[in-house]
């Protein structure tokens, strides 16, 4: 008897789809071209060539006495900062992000309109820049390092807070019930079914977010938040490219050494 499966004859396209197709071409491309219009495009400036050669020459030709000079100031001294802004925020996000999650989580014994809640209120959470709130922290404690922690911290509770939600409703219901069935509370569910469940999503995707912050403090320091951004933006202000070409390298380096650690790690997790 042959149990060989007959092939499916190609679902015949109509005039209806062909329309609605090109139909959606057509308007993408009318989006992309309006969209273009509103760009004010001066031209390219006569030095442009001049000043292209000169960001490439310092670029390949790097400041590698700005390494370390144990000034404090120097490379490795701020790289070293903004990891340590990168990880206080993200630790802090870490821990923040646990009781936001058992909010947002939408679990069987839970109302509707409580879990909704908590997933708005993550939603207004992540719909403030990194910058934005860097900025509105260094009106609060000042210029510097603690400002940059503090913004990439409740930045990163959104994030973080929505995947934990997401890891929760995902866990099986077995322990949890049995817990309940002995008596147990809504803590102690919490605490010895659900939190031993949920570590290795919590330290997975915290690793994950680690990744992002070292990136996004590179950033903030371009506004005063500390780390290796501050003195990118001097030494741009400044045309110092070889000083730009080593702190770029530096970054590199950086962020694809964390990479490669917390993939391992990660890795190990699964």
């Amino acid at each position: 008897m042959d149990t060989t499966m007959k092939k499916l004859p190609p679902k015949p396209v109509t005039t209806k789809s062909r329309a609605i197709k090109w139909g959606g071409w057509i308007i993408s491309i009318a989006i992309i071209i309006w969209s273009c219009t509103g760009i004010n495009f001066g031209g390219i400036k006569p030095t442009a060539v001049q000043i292209t050669g000169a960001i490439f020459n310092g670029l390949f030709h790097p400041d590698w006495s700005y390494v370390y000079n144990g000034s404090g100031e120097d490379l490795v001294s701020q790289l070293w900062q903004t990891l340590c802004i990168a990880f206080l925020g993200t630790f802090i996000s870490a821990i923040i992000s646990v009781p936001f999650a058992f909010w947002a989580a939408n679990t069987r014994h839970k109302k509707f309109w409580v879990s909704e809640s908590g997933k708005i209120v993550l939603t207004f959470i992540r719909s403030f820049p990194e910058i934005v709130l860097a900025l509105m922290f260094i009106k609060a404690v000042g210029p510097g390092a603690p400002a940059g922690a503090l913004a990439l911290g409740l930045h990163s509770v959104g994030m973080l807070a929505m995947l934990f939600s997401e890891a929760i409703e995902s866990l099986d219901d077995g322990p949890a019930e049995a817990i309940t069935a002995a008596g147990g509370s809504k803590f102690n569910v919490a605490v010895f079914a659900t939190m031993p469940d949920l570590m290795p999503a919590i330290v997975s995707n915290t690793l994950y977010r680690f990744d992002v912050s070292v990136r996004s403090a590179s950033v903030l320091g371009l506004v005063g938040a500390g780390g290796i951004g501050y003195p990118l933006i001097i030494a741009l202000n400044y045309r110092q490219w070889s000083r730009v070409g080593i702190i770029l390298l530096g970054i590199i380096v950086m962020v694809v050494v964390i990479d490669w650690i917390s993939g391992a790690i990660r890795k190990k997790l699964v």
